[in-house]
């Protein structure tokens, strides 16, 4: 079961993350959610961050990854997982769809950092890769 976010709906996506987070205080989940937002911030200091569907999303020429928490993980789930590198395996969940790709974050794990990194890298040059060129006026 999904455990809502909380906080308003309405403000800076980055205050509404913030939000989350505090929400979570004292909880491994926000500490978690915290973490991976560091990393995904490290990995690509241009990334943008949003908030859409009630959880916080990173973006980057399309979106990168979401960040969820459900009672016993937090889940990233990767737009365009299917087609990602993964060396690492650190995917581990939604292995059966077709575009998606998640990873589940649980309580006591320690997250490959470099691994984490190097795959937000790799999201956002796929997304790079495949971004669609503006049409031109005649």
């Amino acid at each position: 079961m999904k455990k809502q976010m909380g906080g308003p709906v309405e403000g800076p996506p980055s205050e509404l993350i913030d939000k989350a987070i505090a929400a979570l205080d004292g909880d491994w989940r926000g500490q978690a959610l915290a973490k991976i937002r560091q990393l995904i911030h490290e990995a690509d200091p241009d990334v943008v961050e949003e908030w859409k569907w009630g959880i916080p999303v990173w973006s980057h020429d399309g979106i990168i990854c979401t960040g969820e928490t459900y009672k016993a993980a937090v889940k990233t789930t990767f737009a365009k997982g299917a087609s990602v590198e993964d060396p690492s395996s650190l995917f581990n969940s939604s292995l059966e769809g077709a575009t998606r790709r998640a990873i589940d974050f649980r309580q006591g794990e320690v997250i490959d950092e470099a691994a984490f990194k190097a795959l937000i890298r790799a999201a956002v040059a796929l997304n790079a890769s495949t971004k669609k060129a503006p049409k031109k006026r005649a």
